[in-house]
């Protein structure tokens, strides 16, 4: 052990130089005087950047910086951790090599059977900066004839790092990642990968992990798109939200469904009913036809004023002129300009035939340039504006979605095929805050209105021109081709971007980071999609996530026996069918690493009831401790509750999971720590112990009742205690 001590204070002590200079390099950077060329300030924003990124990984890795080592048949020794690390100097001897690098992989996958070149793989156990522990694991023949493990590497380290406490933030795997997970966490970066895992299986942590993989293996490419990782609340959020900085990996854009659409994050709620129809596919045809609604023919003339005398816009009038906005293709907001120059143009006529007619019966007095002025007082006037403002609005996704939930007539126009429930359903009071389901509709909504972005204020935009001139001259002076075939059509720089394009780009991307710009762009097309608990998204959510990524290049881990939205899928065909047909792969994770065998047989009998031909997770540990239930009065389930829970602090974490209805009544009697949440708030988490409050309210609350006790029975890593008012639920019974 004192010669792994060793090493790692080496280790430390490269990293605290690399920390070192990359802090005294910043502070160079920031202390250096504004201004100065657009080349100047595109290199200062890029190295504060980059030193900044580099002190925040650095100073993340005080944890686990290394974790193992590969002793190879050739005599080599290579110790693996959560980045590479090289030697002072030009030789370039690298001290710790990336958990990531291909030649890592031998510490996940090498077997007793198949050692790949491996003589001895070794588990380094440390505490901050102090070596606590070794685990040796000998790959020979011998060894692989004393006995088999199923498939578990680094059986010690692994069964150490399930039996630790939680701490109410997720860890990351990297020291235990086993073969199944490795070869998802390693897969290609194209296409759409479906990660199928019941409870404790990992999914949620490969995921995170595929993150940093990709992200170390694709860095160019995504660190410009910026990769998005979507999950379902933001307790879940929370808990994952260190795992990506201690992998070396910054910079991502973390979101629940609710914080996708730029500008609003739902905080509204909504019947279970109500979100089911709001997130079938057929919402896009009712705002289809909502906005379609609001591009009106009068029915009868209206009247206007101009020059202090009346002015008709005739029905026929407006229907030719929405005709023509409409025949354009344009989408609504784009189409608005036709429509209106169309208005403005026939009452302009109306008006010129009233002021200009020749009282002798010839041609119009007023010449072009008097009728061209009649439309800009006509288009200036406040009246006339009003009337296409009814006719033709201009609309914003909010307006649209809130002028139709508002009003039932609306609603009816929109939904021929509806019944009266459901059109009830839709309905809501004017200022209402938004709900989940409805950040998919507008988008949705946004999509279909389209808008002219407009143009910021860019003050060093004239500057910035002028220097980007000088570049392209530079460019253009110094481009040379040599090609076999002289016959290409070359493209000089300018037949691409002009200086204004180029210093617009340089304006726009200079100062934020890929997931600072995405965030607050809703047309952003990011370079890879990571949902997790994809199963509960509705058709319309998965509407939005697919035009976030146009090259289909998304990781989606779930399982849709824990299903619990209406909404969401019960296959993933069904949900994916619409949009990629079959063009996805499924990648399972098979062994549950989380929920010991105790609970899982519990949890077994839960699933054959969702679905018999399903199959729990296979247990990778027993604890030897079984789930115990205890009957109460309703009156006494919250202190009977807080007591338990009090009781199991000692144990370590505790969770307690109990129906939507009961959670404030809970949280008022139950103390800190443990936490107090509903099922929906609790997918993704685990706790050391589990208090399962009123299983029969949950399956009697929830749309899918038996999928959400069964999310509740899997999120204890040890203990599970199940309290119910009335009679056990009969499937825990059995």
């Amino acid at each position: 052990m004192r010669q792994e001590q060793d090493y790692l204070t080496m280790l430390y002590a490269r990293l605290d130089e690399l920390r070192r200079q990359a802090g005294e390099r910043l502070a160079v950077v920031l202390d250096a005087p504004a201004g100065g060329t657009l080349q100047n300030r595109s290199e200062r924003d890029s190295a504060s950047t980059m030193y900044t990124d580099r002190v925040a990984e650095f100073g993340a890795l005080e944890h686990g910086l290394c974790f193992g080592r590969l002793d190879l048949d050739s005599g080599q020794r290579t110790y693996i951790g959560r980045v590479g690390l090289y030697a002072a100097g030009d030789g370039h001897e690298q001290l710790l090599m990336d958990w990531r690098a291909p030649a890592a992989r031998s510490f996940y996958l090498a077997t007793a059977a198949d050692p790949l070149g491996v003589r001895r793989r070794r588990h380094i156990r440390t505490r901050q900066r102090e070596v606590i522990g070794l685990d040796d694991e000998v790959l020979d023949l011998e060894a692989a004839r004393g006995g088999d493990t199923g498939g578990i590497t680094g059986e010690a380290a692994l069964l150490a790092a399930l039996d630790a406490r939680r701490t109410g933030t997720m860890r990351d795997i990297v020291e235990t990642i086993q073969a199944e997970q490795d070869e998802i966490i390693r897969s290609g970066l194209g296409g759409v990968m479906v990660v199928q895992g019941g409870p404790g299986t990992g999914k949620t942590a490969v995921a995170l992990h595929r993150a940093a993989y990709l992200l170390y293996t694709h860095r160019e490419q995504l660190s410009r798109h910026g990769v998005l990782i979507v999950g379902p609340n933001p307790t879940f959020l929370h808990y994952i939200s260190q795992v990506l900085p201690t992998l070396a990996e910054t910079g991502v854009l973390l979101r629940t469904p609710g914080d996708l659409f730029p500008g609003v994050s739902a905080s509204g709620a909504e019947s279970p009913a109500t979100a089911e129809l709001k997130g079938r596919a057929v919402m896009a045809e009712v705002i289809a036809a909502a906005i379609a609604d609001r591009e009106e023919v009068p029915h009868e003339p209206v009247e206007l004023r101009y020059d202090r005398e009346p002015l008709w816009l005739e029905p026929s009038a407006v229907e030719e002129a929405r005709d023509l906005a409409r025949g354009s293709g344009k989408l609504h907001n784009l189409a608005r300009e036709i429509f209106a120059g169309a208005i403005l143009g026939h009452l302009a006529h109306v008006a010129a035939e009233r002021i200009g007619a020749d009282p002798l019966g010839g041609d119009n007095l007023l010449t072009a340039d008097d009728i061209a002025e009649i439309t800009s007082e006509l288009a200036a006037d406040a009246e006339v504006e009003a009337a296409l403002d009814w006719l033709w609005p201009d609309l914003t996704p909010e307006r649209l979605l809130a002028d139709l939930f508002t009003d039932e007539y609306r609603i009816e126009a929109a939904t021929p095929g509806f019944t009266p429930a459901e059109r009830a359903l839709l309905s809501r009071k004017d200022g209402e805050a938004w709900t989940v389901a409805d950040v998919a509709l507008l988008d949705e909504a946004a999509e279909q209105l389209g808008s002219e972005e407009p143009e910021p204020e860019r003050p060093q935009l004239a500057y910035d021109q002028e220097y980007a001139e000088g570049v392209i001259d530079i460019a253009l002076g110094s481009q040379s081709f040599e090609f076999e075939d002289q016959e290409l059509e070359f493209l000089l720089v300018t037949d691409v971007i002009d200086a204004g394009r180029l210093a617009e780009r340089q304006e726009d991307t200079e100062r934020l980071t890929a997931a600072e710009r995405a965030a607050a762009d809703r047309t952003w097309a990011f370079g890879h999609i990571i949902v997790d608990e994809a199963q509960e998204l509705s058709p319309m959510m998965w509407r939005l996530l697919m035009r976030r990524s146009p090259n289909k290049s998304m990781t989606l881990a779930g399982d849709v026996a824990q299903t619990g939205d209406l909404a969401g899928a019960s296959s993933w065909q069904d949900a994916l069918g619409p949009f990629i047909e079959d063009r996805w792969r499924l990648s399972e994770l098979t062994v549950s690493y989380r929920t010991p065998a105790e609970i899982m047989r519990l949890a077994d009998a839960v699933l054959k009831r969702i679905d018999p031909g399903m199959s729990a997770p296979e247990p990778v540990r027993s604890t030897g401790i079984e789930p115990w239930t205890a009957a109460v009065e309703p009156a006494d389930l919250a202190a009977v509750v807080a007591e338990r829970a009090a009781a199991e602090a000692g144990e370590g974490l505790v969770g307690v999971l109990c129906p939507e209805s009961l959670v404030g009544t809970l949280r008022a009697a139950v103390a800190e720590p443990a936490m107090v949440l509903s099922v929906r708030d609790a997918k993704g988490l685990e706790f050391d112990s589990v208090l399962l409050a009123d299983p029969a309210g949950i399956i009697a609350e929830s749309p899918r009742g038996y999928n959400d006790l069964y999310v509740a029975l899997t999120r204890s890593t040890r203990r599970l205690g199940i309290v119910h008012p009335g009679p056990l639920p009969e499937v825990l019974a059995a």
